[in-house]
């Protein structure tokens, strides 16, 4: 989906401003919404691939006027409505009624530690990988209107691949909600003029992780995928 989340290569949207010994929440409510995002996600109600999709998809001047822990309360709000977790009723009065709503599992204190480490997505591959260490390859120009991980001024672009990932659930099928359809994952490092023309930095390389169907062999390139 393209959306103004992605913004990789755009610029107009001023100084990026570093805040000096930062916190780690600026207010109760940020860590609250981040205790709140796990202990909903621990439900397995949605995935994290859903949530993301679902905060990329906040209309433009939402996105761009709300901070980062104000996307995630909206995104989960949405979530909660759609997967029947609370009334629209129950969010606006802040009192929950009678009804029981039944989960996969609940978040209880003897589980937290287990949310600290990252899960683990590597899934056994169902094929070959098609690419190795060295290929040039070029990402497909593509623009769906479902989820993608490829950011967009990587499309079209030749790029060498400098490493494999293994095989992961496929994020673009997980939002979908088909399966995981597990993907080789790749390294893919491309030359900075490559990316933003020949006044780029000579020596500038970006590097992104690709899955496999984003990719197709340099000099296979027919047009938009």
């Amino acid at each position: 989906m393209n959306g103004v989340h992605d913004m990789g290569g755009m610029d107009g949207f001023g100084t990026v401003p570093v805040e000096a010994n930062e916190p780690l929440f600026h207010a109760r409510w940020e860590s609250r919404t981040f205790a709140l995002m796990r202990a909903l996600g621990f439900t397995g109600a949605w995935s994290i691939d859903e949530f993301r999709y679902v905060t990329e998809g906040l209309p433009p001047h939402v996105y761009l006027s709300s901070s980062y822990y104000e996307r995630w309360v909206l995104t989960l709000e949405l979530l909660v409505l759609k997967y029947g977790l609370a009334s629209k009723e129950e969010l606006e009065s802040l009192t929950a009624n009678d009804r029981a709503v039944e989960v996969k599992r609940v978040l209880k204190p003897d589980s937290v530690k287990s949310l600290i480490p990252r899960p683990n997505y590597e899934r056994d591959p169902q094929a070959p990988a098609v690419f190795s260490v060295g290929d040039l390859v070029r990402t497909k120009n593509i623009h769906p209107v479902g989820a993608t991980r490829l950011p967009r001024y990587t499309r079209g672009k030749v790029g060498r691949v400098e490493r494999i990932q293994g095989c992961h659930a496929f994020p673009d099928t997980v939002v979908s909600r088909d399966d995981e359809d597990p993907q080789w994952l790749y390294t893919v490092t491309f030359d900075g003029r490559e990316l933003w023309g020949p006044d780029a930095d000579p020596t500038s390389k970006i590097s992104i992780e690709a899955f496999e169907p984003y990719l197709e062999p340099e000099g296979t390139h027919g047009g938009a995928s």
